[in-house]
C-alpha cells in the first residue's frame, strides 16, 4: 500500500471515529437538556469520552506525523486534500490538547462538577407574578419577557428577584468550586488563569488584545449610554433605573403594541419564508426544533449539530442539527422572542449545514471554531428583524394588516437610545469574567463574587444592578461558553461590517436572494479552515473593523428613523424576484420533548398549518 493510500485510510478512520463519539455525546446532550432523559451520568460519560478524543496526545501525534509525511510528497489533488484535512485535525487537537496526566484528571473532575450543577439547576424552580397577577413557575425567558412587558411594578420586581435568587443559588451550589477547578486546569497547562486559557484557545488572541478592542468600544459608546440613562431618569424618575424597571421603561409598551403583528404561531412560517427568500439552503440537513418551554428543559436557546456536514470523499454528508427556544406562546412578547431565536439559531444551522470541507472537524461549534466567527453567522440573520423593510413585509396581524409606520418609529424611539446599552450588556460579561478568574483563591467567596458582579455592572452599564444579573446568565456555568461571551460583541461588530458591505453593494438585505449564496461561499463553506478575519476579508475586502457597530450605536433617533423611512420607501418601489428557491432543502421536525408537533414531509405549508393548529389548541390565549 502506498503512503498516500495508508494516510487516506487513517484519515477516513479518524473522520468516522469522530462522528461516532461526537454524535453519541450530542444525542445525550439534547435528551438531557430537553428533559427527555435524566441520564445525567450517561451524558457525563459521553462528554468525557468526547473530551478524551479531542484532547488525545496520540491522535495529535498521528495528525502531526501525517502532515509531515504529506508535506514530503509531491503536490497533487489527492495529497493536497489530505494535507488540508489533516491540518484541520491538527488544529482541533492542538486547540484541545491536555498533555499532562494532572490536567486530564482536572478536566475529568471539572466535567463531573459541571454535570452535578447542571442536574441540580434543572430541578431548581423560580416563580414570579404574571400578567394576571398570579404566582407561577417561570423560566429565564418568561422572567425576562415579564420585566419588559408587565405594567405592574410588583410583578416586574418578582421576576428580577427570582434572578437575584438564582445568582445566590448558583454561588451556593457549586459554581465557586467550578471556578476554582477551571483555574487549576488552566494553570496546570501554563496559563495565568481560565480566562486567558479560553480567550487564547477560542479566539487566538490574548486577553490584552481582546480588551484593547473592548476598551476602545467602551470608550466610544460611554457617552451615548449615559445620555440614554439620564434621559430615562429625567422622564420616569429615579426608579426607572432599578433593575426590575429598566427594560419596561425602555420598551414595554412598544413590545405590547407590536405583539399582535408578531404572533408566536406564525414564527416558524416567517422564518422559513424569509430565509428561503434570502437564498439560504441547508443542503439536505435534518433539523430538529424544540421551541416551547416546559418543566426541566434548558432555559436558553442553543444550536448543536450531532452530525457535522462534510464531504466524505466524493459523498456529501448532510448535517443533522438541533436547535431550541424557550417560548411561552401566550405571554406578551413571546412571538418576537421566538422569531428572534429562530433567526439566530437558524443562522447557526445554516452555517453548520454549509461547511463544504473534507472532514467534520471543520464544521463543529467547538475550538478551533472561533465563537465570534460562529456568532457572526447567527447574529447577522437575527439583525434583519430590526430592519424596517423586513417588518413591513413580514410583521402582520391576524387580519393580514402590515405593521404601521408609526409603530416602527415608536420601536426605534424606544430602542435606538439604548443601542449602546445593549452592546455594553454583552461587554460587561467579559469585564466580570476576566476579574472573576483573576481573583485570588482566598477571595473566591459568594459575597466577594456578588460584589464583583455589581461593581462590573455599575462601571459598564451605569446602573446599580442589571436587569439580567451577571450570575444568572447560563453561559457562565458551562465550560464551552464560559469566558467566551465577548464573542457575541466581536460578532456584532462583524455583523455591522457585513451589513454595510451588502447595503453598499445591493442597497437592501430583506428578501435579497443573493445574500445566502454569498454567505455560503465566503463565510460558511470554509468552516474553521480560515480565521474570522479572513472570512471578512474574503467577502467585504477589509479586515475586522469595530467602527460600523460603534457608529450605529451612536446614531440619533432621527438618523435611525430617516434610514428606516428610506428602507420602507425603497422596499415599496422595489421589484422583488418573482421566483425564489422552492424550499430550504432541509428535513424539518418541530417537536415538544418526545412529541412530534409537525414536520415538512408533506411540504412547508402543511407544517405551518399543523404548527399553528397545535399552538392554538394548547395556548388559545396566544391567538389574537
Amino acid at each position: 500500500m502506498t503512503v498516500l493510500a495508508t494516510l487516506r485510510q487513517q484519515f477516513d478512520a479518524l473522520n468516522h471515529a469522530y462522528l461516532q463519539v461526537h454524535k453519541a455525546k450530542e444525542d445525550l446532550f439534547w435528551d438531557t437538556y430537553m428533559a427527555v432523559s435524566d441520564d445525567d451520568a450517561g451524558f457525563a460519560r459521553a462528554e468525557a469520552a468526547f473530551k478524551d478524543f479531542i484532547s488525545s496526545p496520540e491522535r495529535l501525534a498521528q495528525a502531526k506525523s501525517a502532515v509531515a509525511q504529506l508535506q514530503g510528497l509531491p503536490a497533487e489533488s489527492e495529497r493536497d486534500a489530505l494535507l488540508h484535512g489533516f491540518k484541520g485535525w491538527l488544529a482541533l487537537f492542538e486547540s484541545n490538547i491536555i498533555e499532562s496526566d494532572e490536567a486530564r484528571k482536572l478536566m475529568t473532575e471539572l466535567v463531573e462538577l459541571e454535570s452535578e450543577l447542571f442536574a441540580k439547576r434543572r430541578a431548581y424552580k423560580m416563580h414570579h407574578l404574571n400578567e394576571a397577577g398570579e404566582r407561577e413557575e417561570a423560566t429565564l425567558s418568561m422572567l425576562s419577557t415579564n420585566m419588559g412587558t408587565n405594567r405592574e411594578e410588583a410583578a416586574r420586581k418578582s421576576s428580577h428577584d427570582a434572578l437575584l435568587g438564582l445568582e445566590r443559588w448558583v454561588l451556593d451550589n457549586g459554581f465557586l468550586d467550578i471556578v476554582g477547578k477551571r483555574n487549576q486546569l488552566a494553570r496546570s497547562l501554563g496559563y495565568a488563569d481560565y480566562f486567558e486559557y479560553k480567550v487564547k484557545k477560542n479566539e487566538q488572541m490574548t486577553p490584552d488584545q481582546l480588551f484593547a478592542i473592548l476598551d476602545d468600544f467602551e470608550a466610544r459608546t460611554r457617552d451615548a449610554n449615559q445620555r440614554a440613562l439620564d434621559d430615562l431618569q429625567a422622564k420616569h424618575g429615579d426608579a426607572a433605573l432599578l433593575g426590575h424597571n429598566l427594560r419596561f421603561h425602555m420598551s414595554g409598551d412598544v413590545t405590547r403594541q407590536i405583539d399582535p403583528y408578531l404572533p408566536f404561531s406564525k414564527a416558524v412560517e416567517r422564518w422559513v419564508l424569509s430565509f428561503r427568500r434570502l437564498g439560504i439552503q441547508y443542503r439536505g440537513a435534518t433539523m430538529l426544533l424544540d421551541l416551547i418551554e416546559r418543566q426541566g428543559k434548558y432555559q436558553n436557546g442553543f444550536c448543536h449539530g450531532p452530525i457535522p456536514s462534510f464531504f466524505d470523499g466524493a459523498s456529501w454528508v448532510p448535517g443533522q442539527i438541533n436547535f431550541t427556544a424557550d417560548a411561552k406562546p401566550d405571554q406578551v412578547g413571546s412571538g418576537a422572542r421566538a422569531i428572534n431565536t429562530l433567526f439566530h439559531e437558524g443562522g447557526h444551522a445554516a452555517h453548520f449545514a454549509n461547511v463544504t470541507q473534507n472532514a467534520p472537524c471543520f464544521s463543529q461549534e467547538f475550538a478551533p471554531t472561533s465563537m465570534a466567527y460562529a456568532e457572526t453567522q447567527s447574529m447577522f440573520c437575527d439583525s434583519l428583524l430590526d430592519d424596517a423593510d423586513w417588518l413591513k413585509r413580514y410583521a402582520r396581524n391576524s387580519k393580514g394588516e402590515a405593521i404601521p409606520d408609526e409603530l416602527i418609529r415608536a420601536r426605534i424611539e424606544a430602542a435606538q437610545p439604548f443601542a449602546a446599552y445593549a452592546e455594553r450588556s454583552i461587554a460587561v460579561v467579559a469585564y466580570f469574567e476576566r476579574a472573576l478568574y483573576a481573583l485570588p483563591e482566598n477571595e473566591l467567596t459568594a459575597e466577594r463574587v456578588l460584589e464583583l458582579a455589581r461593581s462590573s455592572e455599575r462601571r459598564i452599564l451605569g446602573i446599580a444592578v442589571s436587569p439580567r444579573p451577571l450570575l444568572a446568565i447560563p453561559h457562565l456555568l458551562n465550560q464551552e461558553s464560559a469566558a467566551a461571551y465577548h464573542g457575541y460583541l466581536l460578532a456584532n461588530m462583524a455583523v455591522h461590517q457585513t451589513r454595510a458591505y451588502f447595503i453598499g453593494k445591493f442597497g437592501y438585505l430583506t428578501d435579497n436572494p443573493a445574500i445566502g449564496p454569498l454567505l455560503a461561499q465566503h463565510y460558511w463553506g470554509p468552516g474553521n479552515s480560515i480565521n474570522h478575519n479572513a472570512t471578512l476579508l474574503s467577502l467585504t475586502g477589509e479586515p475586522f473593523n469595530a467602527r460600523y457597530l460603534a457608529d450605529s450605536c451612536n446614531q440619533s433617533v432621527e438618523q435611525a428613523w430617516a434610514e428606516a423611512q428610506k428602507l420602507i420607501a425603497e422596499s415599496a418601489a422595489r421589484d422583488y424576484p418573482a421566483q425564489y428557491p422552492g424550499d430550504l432543502d432541509a428535513h424539518i421536525r418541530l417537536v415538544h420533548g418526545a412529541e412530534l408537533i409537525a414536520d415538512n414531509a408533506a411540504g412547508d405549508a402543511a407544517m405551518f398549518d399543523r404548527f399553528e393548529s397545535w399552538v392554538a389548541s394548547r395556548y388559545p390565549a396566544s391567538v389574537h
